[in-house]
Formats: structure tokens, C-alpha cells, sequence
């Protein structure tokens, strides 16, 4: 039995009764879509904005793809969606019979995102928020995913309508929280962490982006935004660190041109392995 849940052995309760037990969480649930099959989903998370969630969602799709893994990515953040232009993908998303089609990248991960539904990709969505719920719903339950392994969702910043639909209405198997080494650090941990604990999300680690630069003359690595405060926080809340991540302005212009799956570095493989190593647990 999870903390702060209880016992209901006549199943007979319902959201408005019995919020904190499990059959309650169940029926909060979305049902995928009927032709599709998902073995993992796994949440990027992060309690303020700019710390590059979209980078390392789709920096673990890659790596999980290269292994060789079916991979999904759903762009949750339907305000400010980039995993499209990232990729490259410029095509809009079909639909028939059966449910709306996500589009592909060159190496064949699914993504789907409100830009591949705009007339024009810098067309604003000025959506108030149960439609942009309702919209990450759809994701769930009208696309078309077809057999993944893994299904990264990129969440929007903060503890907003979405990010609490998102794990109220689907089953995610954990979550990865990313922050960047600004002494902001410890409230946005925090504040994704607690709203995890509160819904009974399992925190898979946490990875640290824009970390450091490498000097490109003497190779020295330059702590721009100060000395790292993320092991002081991972040991106050006992959650790992997965991984830094360096400024890399090799990589930044692979997103500029849509070119990100030719990267080469290896900055999250560990981290990869080790989310790998949690699913093959849980």
C-alpha cells in the first residue's frame, strides 16, 4: 500500500468519497488508445521554466532509440512547444478511423505536439486551462502510438493544470526532475518533488542541465552559473543524480537547424542506463 493511501475492500468508492485510496487514482485514470501499447512512461519535470526539460526529453528518446527501443515522445508543454522544431518535423499530423497519427523523425521516434496541429507553428495558443488538460488527454487517448517501449512526456514548468492532469490521468512510472545549477535549485527541486510525493509518482533521479562550459582552448570546465547546488539537495530529499549536462554549443545549433538525433556526445547515457535499470525493476 503507497503512503497517504488507504484500504476500500468493498470497491465502492468514488473521487468525491475516498480521494486518498487507490481505487479513487484508478478511476481518475485515462484509457490509452485501443491501438496502442506502451510498456514505460516516464514524466520530464521541473518546477520552474528555462531549465531545458524539452533538451533532456528528447536527449533520453534518442538514446533509448539508438539502443535500439520503440520510443514516444508527447509534447505536453501546448504553450510552448518545441520538440517539433528540434527534430525538425515540419509535416502536420493525420488522423482516420482509428485516432490521430503522431509524426516520425528520421530515426523513427513517434512525437506528437500541438504544433504538428497549427496552421503555423509560431500561432499562439491562448487556451484557458481544462482545454489545455483536455488536450494533453487527447495525446493519451487518440493517438495512435502503436507498440512503444518507452513514452517520454515533456511536461510544462511549474504544478499548473497540466502537469497535475498528466499525473492524475495517466499511468506514469516515474518521473526524472531537471534543474540547472542556479541557487534557485533547491525550490525548483523541491516544489516538482513534493507535488510527486503528494501523488505518489516514483522520482526517478534528477539531472542538471547547463552545468558547466568547457573552455574549447584549454578544456577547463567553467561553473557560469556558480558552484552546483544539487547534491546538497539530492542528499536532503535522498533522490540520485542522474546526470549533468554542459552548455554545448554544438548541440545548440543542432536544434537550431531540426538535426538534434545526429548528436554525438554522451552526456546522458548514464542516466539512461540507469532509468533503464529502475524500469527493468519496477
Amino acid at each position: 500500500m503507497k503512503e497517504n493511501t488507504k484500504d476500500c475492500s468493498d470497491n465502492s468508492c468514488t473521487k468525491e468519497s475516498c480521494e486518498g485510496c487507490e481505487h479513487s487514482k484508478q478511476n481518475l485514470l485515462e484509457n490509452l488508445n485501443q491501438f496502442s501499447s506502451i510498456k514505460h512512461v516516464i514524466g520530464v519535470v521541473s518546477g520552474k521554466g528555462g531549465v531545458g526539460k524539452s533538451f533532456v526529453t528528447a536527449m533520453l528518446a534518442v538514446l533509448l532509440n539508438r539502443k535500439g527501443y520503440e520510443v514516444g515522445i508527447l509534447d505536453a508543454d501546448i504553450t510552448g512547444p518545441s520538440i517539433p522544431k528540434m527534430f525538425g518535423i515540419t509535416r502536420k499530423a493525420q488522423a482516420n478511423e482509428m485516432g490521430i497519427l503522431p509524426e516520425s523523425t528520421h530515426n523513427n521516434i513517434k512525437i506528437m505536439s500541438v504544433n504538428l496541429l497549427l496552421e503555423e507553428e509560431d500561432t499562439p495558443v491562448i487556451w484557458r486551462g481544462p482545454i489545455l488538460a483536455g488536450t494533453v488527454k487527447q495525446f493519451w487517448t487518440e493517438v495512435v502510438w502503436g507498440d512503444l517501449d518507452y513514452l517520454l512526456i515533456d511536461l510544462p514548468p511549474g504544478t499548473g493544470d497540466v502537469p497535475l492532469t498528466v499525473f492524475q490521468s495517466i499511468p506514469l512510472d516515474g518521473i526524472v526532475i531537471v534543474s540547472s545549477p542556479q541557487d534557485l535549485v533547491s525550490m525548483i527541486v523541491k516544489k516538482a518533488y513534493n507535488m510527486a510525493k503528494m501523488m505518489n509518482i516514483p522520482i526517478l533521479g534528477l539531472v542538471e542541465n547547463m552545468s558547466y562550459v568547457q573552455c574549447p582552448d584549454c578544456g577547463k570546465a567553467i561553473n557560469i552559473f556558480g558552484e552546483s547546488k544539487l547534491s546538497e539537495v539530492s542528499k536532503e530529499i535522498g533522490v540520485d543524480i542522474l546526470g549533468r549536462m554542459p552548455i554545448d554549443p554544438a548541440i545548440a545549433k543542432l536544434v537550431d537547424e531540426g538535426k538534434f538525433e545526429r548528436f554525438s556526445c554522451d552526456y546522458l547515457v548514464d542516466a539512461m542506463e540507469k532509468i533503464k535499470c529502475k524500469m527493468d525493476e519496477s
